[in-house]
């Protein structure tokens, strides 16, 4: 990890955490690999995703995706992929977006950081 985080927030991540179903840097390569249906959400800033992001993401900032979501996605029943840096902010997107009755969502664990230490491709 780069920095650390504080407890507080970790406390949040990990209730969160709890809530949601995760999935590895890997396995959402390897299903862009094989061209599978689902929506890529890049969740962290508008700076970060404009440097790089993962190909074929789309971008709805963690602080704006629970206001624009539902323009951006209508069916309840999509699958989406979010992904933040490490999987913190992800986590806690995704949480809310069940709360919002989104039921496909899942959090990628790792972030962005694990799919570049992997060398994989990026936009």
């Amino acid at each position: 990890m780069a920095h650390q985080h504080p407890p507080r927030f970790l406390k949040l991540v990990d209730e969160a955490k709890s809530r949601v179903r995760e999935t590895t840097v890997d396995e959402v390569k390897k299903r862009i690999d094989r061209g599978d249906k689902f929506i890529l959400v890049d969740v962290r800033e508008e700076s970060e995703f404009a440097k790089d992001h993962l190909p074929g993401a789309i971008h709805l900032g963690k602080g704006v995706i629970e206001r624009d979501i539902e323009a951006r996605v209508l069916d309840l029943d999509a699958e989406m992929v979010l992904y933040c840096g490490g999987g913190f902010r992800s986590a806690l997107a995704a949480d809310n977006l069940q709360k919002m009755g989104y039921r496909n969502v899942i959090s990628m664990d790792g972030g962005i950081r694990e799919w570049r230490e992997k060398r994989y491709p990026l936009e």
